[in-house]
């Protein structure tokens, strides 16, 4: 009788979870759409998939980092802020919530991600951004491939590094600063490592996303990149220096907005972007490291890496640090 009155319970807490599901969604469906402000790149197929599996329409609008917040803000303090959604770098959305610009929302479909991933009721992160040694397979030996960061600063690679700008790329400022707080031991080996790097003099390029084409060319041999290059620019002879230390970057966050057109959808939209078909498809199909549990990007050996968050630095720190690697890097 016990073992009955159990089932029961438990089924009658799915039927009940499953009519409040149902609701929630035809409310959405009414609505018609969720628009989508975002920094995030080459989600189509996962707007293609939510239209089709729940009859609302998603409408996807980019929006580059450096821009979001101003943009937002803008958009917000006259009235005609449009999106329901919003996913960027976490400072940026908790620059957005202290302005009053994000709804409370819990997803259900968040309830099996790591406990630190749910910031405040306001706030879910997904993935981090990350940044690793992107190198030449067909042009670099195996032997000579980096075992940690501080194999960067060998003579052997003077000249044939790429990376972003280190004197106003925030991305490059923040991971080498997240490289002295995270893996290095002290201060004074990580500076080594730092002027070691700069003494190699590296081509610098505007942001991570050209860092890719001069090792694909050959005309560089390795870089400061992203591993979702190896998916996105296949059959580029591209691979990962699988080093000892942690693999580092900035974590990616999504809301719900606090005046959202429709505000049913966004949530319908929430449910299904942390869903893991949704982080399977960023994942399988981007390459992202996202942080739906057991879900890896097709990459050898990357659901074996340690991938960590790092903070985000304050634009003056930004501003402090970019100073200082200009002169060490001697950016003209």
């Amino acid at each position: 009788m016990k073992k009955l009155l159990v089932a029961f319970i438990v089924l009658f807490a799915a039927a009940h979870a499953h009519a409040a599901e149902k609701p929630l969604l035809d409310k959405a469906k009414a609505e018609g759409r969720a628009a989508f402000y975002a920094n995030i790149t080459a989600v189509e197929p996962i707007m293609k998939a939510f239209a089709a599996d729940t009859g609302v329409k998603a409408e996807y609008t980019r929006i580059s980092t450096t821009k979001f917040v101003a943009t937002a803000v803008t958009e917000f303090e006259a009235g005609k802020f449009m999106a329901d959604v919003v996913q960027g770098p976490l400072p940026i959305l908790e620059l957005l919530k202290a302005k009053g610009m994000l709804a409370p929302y819990q997803s259900p479909a968040a309830a099996g991600y790591p406990q630190w991933t749910k910031k405040d009721g306001h706030i879910q992160l997904f993935g981090i951004e990350y940044v690793a040694l992107i190198y030449n397979k067909e042009l670099v030996k195996k032997a000579d491939v980096p075992k940690r960061y501080e194999d960067l600063t060998h003579p052997k690679w003077r000249n044939k590094i790429v990376m972003p700008n280190p004197a106003n790329h925030a991305t490059t400022i923040g991971w080498l600063i997240g490289l002295k707080e995270n893996v290095f031991k002290s201060e004074a080996e990580w500076m080594k490592f730092v002027k070691g790097l700069a003494a190699n003099q590296p081509m610098f390029v505007a942001s991570l996303g050209p860092t890719p084409a001069p090792i694909e060319s050959g005309e560089k041999l390795i870089g400061i990149s992203m591993p979702k290059y190896i998916i996105t620019k296949a059959p580029a002879p591209l691979e990962w220096a699988r080093v000892t230390q942690p693999l580092l970057g900035t974590p990616r966050a999504i809301a719900v907005t606090s005046k959202a057109p429709h505000p049913n959808a966004a949530r319908v939209f929430v449910d299904y972007w942390l869903s893991k078909k949704a982080m399977g498809m960023l994942a399988k199909d981007v390459g992202e490291y996202v942080l739906s549990p057991g879900v890896f990007p097709p990459i050898d050996g990357m659901d074996k890496a340690k991938v960590i968050a790092i903070r985000e630095l304050s634009d003056d720190e930004t501003r402090k640090w970019g100073g200082e690697f200009k002169k060490i890097f001697d950016v003209k």
